[in-house]
C-alpha cells in the first residue's frame, strides 16, 4: 500500500456510505450480503466483513437478528440549547431553554446518598468516600428520551438544609444557582467540557440507542468562590441532537 492509499475495507465502506448518503441504499434497505460485497468489489471475506463493521460502528446500518444488516433511518439532528445566562424564572436551564425552543420537555429523577468515587471526588475537590447526593435524570421531549444526566453535590455543602434533595422541598426543581443561593452559597461560575465516547449500556438503554452508538458528554461543574458545589455528566445521543451554546459577550 502506498502512502495515502486507503485500505481496501475503508474503500468499500466509503463506497457503501456514499450509496447510503445519495439514496441508492435508502433507509430500511438490506445491506448487500458479505458474499455480494466480496463479489462486487473483488475483495476477500475479511475485507467485506470489516467494511460492514465500519458502517455499523458509524451507526449507518444495524443488524437484525436472523434477518441481516439494514440501513438505518438517519434522524435530522435537533438542537439542545445551553446558555451562559442565569434563568430569571428560577427554573433550571433545561426547563427554561427547552421551553424557549418549543420543546415538550418532561423529566424523571431519583436521588440517593453515596460515598464519592475517586473521579467524582477529584471533580468536587473532596476526599474519596465523602458523602454526596447523587441525582439521576432522564429528560424527554414529546415522550422521546433526549438526554440523561447524573449530578453529584457534596453533602458538606447541602446536607441538613432545605435544598439537600434537588427535586424536593421548597426549591425542588429549581436550578443549582437558585438552590445554592437559598443557603447563602453564591455560585459565580460554571465550567463545561464537551467530549464524545461510545455510550454505556445503561445510558443507551435509557436513550433508546444500540450498542456502539456514540454519545456527547457535557461534564459540568458549578463553583462558588472557587469551591465546587455541584458536578454533573449530561449525556446526549450524538446522532439525534446537537448542543448549541448561547453565550453573552462581556
Amino acid at each position: 500500500m502506498t502512502f495515502g492509499e486507503q485500505p481496501a475495507y475503508l474503500r468499500v465502506a466509503s463506497d457503501l456510505r456514499e450509496k447510503i448518503a445519495n439514496g441508492s441504499l435508502p433507509p430500511h434497505t438490506r445491506l448487500p450480503s458479505q458474499a455480494r460485497i466480496r463479489e462486487e468489489y473483488g475483495v476477500s471475506d475479511t475485507v467485506a466483513l470489516e467494511a460492514r463493521k465500519v458502517l455499523m460502528a458509524e451507526g449507518l446500518v444495524e443488524g437484525r437478528s436472523g434477518s441481516g444488516t439494514y440501513v438505518r433511518e438517519r434522524p435530522v439532528p435537533r438542537r439542545i440549547a445551553r446558555s451562559g445566562y442565569r434563568p430569571a424564572s428560577g427554573a433550571t436551564p433545561f426547563r427554561q431553554e427547552q421551553a424557549a425552543e418549543g420543546a415538550r420537555g418532561t423529566w424523571e429523577s431519583s436521588s440517593e446518598q453515596e460515598p464519592a468515587s475517586a473521579e467524582v471526588a477529584a471533580r468536587l475537590d473532596i476526599e474519596p468516600g465523602e458523602r454526596v447526593m447523587r441525582t439521576r435524570y432522564v429528560y424527554r421531549d414529546g415522550g422521546e428520551p433526549m438526554m440523561v444526566s447524573t449530578s453529584w453535590e457534596p453533602l458538606a455543602v447541602t446536607g441538613r438544609t432545605p435544598v439537600m434533595l434537588p427535586e424536593e422541598g421548597p426549591l425542588g426543581g429549581c436550578g443549582v444557582v437558585e438552590r445554592m443561593a437559598a443557603i447563602d452559597v453564591v455560585v459565580d461560575n460554571v465550567v463545561e467540557e464537551v467530549g464524545a465516547r461510545p455510550g454505556l449500556a445503561e445510558e443507551l438503554l435509557a436513550l433508546g440507542g444500540v450498542p456502539g452508538h456514540v454519545v456527547m458528554v457535557v461534564e459540568r461543574t458549578y463553583y462558588a468562590s472557587g469551591r465546587a458545589v455541584e458536578t454533573a455528566d449530561v449525556v446526549v445521543p450524538a446522532d439525534r441532537y446537537r448542543i448549541s451554546y448561547h453565550l453573552p459577550v462581556r
